[in-house]
């Protein structure tokens, strides 16, 4: 049975490839990924669960840099900084990142799908 639902983008490049490496890493299957692409329905609003990354963890949701860390609470290689983001001033340092990366996300993109484009 898994203990965290995470939802994410399929049609991002960058989002493929992270659940796909936490796919992988999900050797006990304790991670349910749903693809917000076939999702059925959805805990919040579609729009910001494709601008964040949102999961859900003992009935609880979180979104961006908590989201990561409940998965990542799940693979036992992650598990130690997922424990450490419980510490609110590590969660704040995380979500900072976070943020930060987000305002990347669109370069980010464009060139994942020019390599993934190259790649075919």
């Amino acid at each position: 049975m898994s203990a965290v639902t995470v939802w994410y983008d399929s049609q991002c490049p960058l989002c493929r490839r992270e659940i796909a490496l936490m796919k992988r890493l999900d050797h006990r299957g304790r991670i349910a990924f749903v693809d917000l692409e076939t999702a059925d329905s959805c805990p919040v609003d579609r729009a910001d669960m494709l601008a964040r990354l949102h999961a859900a963890e003992e009935g609880q949701l979180y979104s961006g840099a908590a989201a990561f860390a409940a998965m990542w609470r799940q693979i036992p290689l992650l598990r130690p900084v997922g424990l450490a983001a419980r510490n609110r001033h590590v969660l704040a340092l995380l979500e900072w990142s976070y943020t930060h990366f987000l305002r990347l996300r669109p370069r980010l993109q464009n060139l994942a799908r020019r390599l993934e484009e190259t790649r075919r």
